[in-house]
């Protein structure tokens, strides 16, 4: 009633840490201040302390102001903490101290130290007597993943186990899985397993001559055969699909070599590589072509062809040497062309003369006949008869075109 209020806040402190109590008065008029426990026993009078906990130090006293630190905070210490102020009538309020306690223990648990490619593994992470319950995120690498929690609570701890199934693949193998806590009492609590992961090797053929173009007869062929798995390949090896390696191939460890190539080498190649988890495979299908009937020019490329199983499994990779250049397969002979257009253009010649000569031989034997009699003739009058029964003297006179 007099104008005078008292202020106090909650507070909320990590275990272990420093609370501070602070009970204010707003318009004071020098009224007697005091702090009780939660059970209700006097820590600070003004500024002496009859409570015989060391704990709690004086850290302001005034008339308007009564500030109390409490070191050492445990969970036992949490409740509500009273200001009282000697007015008439007497005031009183609270304020709620809360006590933080952080995860004591961050584990996983892996299913399998070492996984297989393809296999479904078990992942466990457990945040142990924490207050409140964490809260725990899953990532692999910078992928966060889901899993499923539980809670369990035993007086005022809770221990929370996170569970994550997991599918791993090669890409997978040395990738850290990070089980990270969310919790108000600590910041960037975090624990990692490294993934192990074995698959089977991933083959690929390397065509190392020739560079480049067709694969042709009587040229050499040089192939070399890599494999990588975890763990490393035992055992590299070269066999001819569907047929007999021929007797002149030369294979030393993971290099195939032919140095004549003729049209009976034409197949398909394959490079077998296994470990310890499987078996996996590359084809190179090899077509021998005909030799060149011009001189290549020449390449200075440097880079070797490179045939790669990109799918790693048993299914093969597949490549054929008849890949390239498409207008070198089918060379042309210029000269053979050129020889048969001479051949059409003389022959469409001597049918023309032949032609030319027998429509002149009937149009002259037809003006000669129209004239027969009249040649012989002494007037005009005498041509126009003999012409008109020029059928009667076509024996007398006969005249041949040449």
């Amino acid at each position: 009633g007099d104008g005078q209020n008292l202020v106090t806040e909650n507070v909320t402190v990590v275990e272990g840490e420093v609370a501070t109590i602070s009970c204010r008065v707003e318009n004071s008029d020098d009224s007697v201040i005091q702090l009780l426990n939660p059970n209700r026993q006097t820590i600070y009078f003004k500024d002496f302390r009859p409570l015989k906990d060391s704990r709690f130090q004086l850290v302001n006293f005034s008339n308007s102001e009564l500030r109390v630190s409490l070191t050492n905070v445990s969970v036992s210490d949490e409740g509500r903490y009273f200001c009282q102020l000697y007015t008439d009538p007497p005031q009183e309020i609270y304020a709620t101290m809360t006590v933080l306690v952080p995860p004591r223990n961050l584990v996983i648990d892996i299913q399998k130290d070492i996984a297989t490619e393809g296999e479904e593994i078990e992942l466990n992470c457990t945040a142990m007597a924490s207050r409140p319950a964490t809260t725990i995120r899953w990532f692999k690498g910078n992928k966060e993943l889901m899993g499923k929690s539980e809670v369990e609570q035993w007086s005022d701890m809770f221990t929370v186990t996170s569970q994550l199934l997991l599918t791993v693949g090669r890409e997978d193998d040395g990738v850290p899985v990070i089980c990270l806590v969310d919790h108000p009492a600590v910041k960037d609590l975090q624990t990692q397993r490294y993934l192990e992961v074995i698959y089977k090797p991933q083959v690929r053929v390397l065509q190392n001559y020739p560079l480049q173009g067709l694969t042709r007869e009587g040229e050499p062929l040089e192939l070399t055969c890599t494999a990588f798995g975890k763990p490393q390949p035992t055992e590299v090896k070269w066999l001819r699909v569907d047929d007999e390696m021929p007797q002149h191939v030369v294979v030393s460890g993971s290099n195939l070599l032919i140095n004549n190539l003729n049209k009976t080498d034409n197949g398909t190649y394959r490079c077998e590589a296994s470990n310890a988890v499987g078996k996996s495979s590359a084809d190179y299908m090899l077509f021998v072509y005909d030799p060149p009937t011009t001189i290549p020019p020449p390449t200075t490329t440097t880079t070797p062809t490179t045939i790669t199983d990109t799918t790693a499994t048993t299914e093969s990779a597949v490549h054929d040497s008849r890949a390239g250049d498409e207008g070198s397969i089918r060379a042309v002979d210029h000269a053979v062309i050129g020889g048969v257009v001479a051949v059409v253009v003389f022959a469409l010649l001597c049918l023309l003369i032949i032609l030319g000569r027998y429509f002149a031989r009937h149009k002259g034997t037809y003006f000669t006949h129209e004239a027969k009699g009249a040649d012989d003739a002494a007037d005009a009058d005498t041509a126009i008869i003999n012409a008109e029964g020029g059928q009667n003297n076509s024996e007398e006179k006969k005249e041949y075109f040449i």
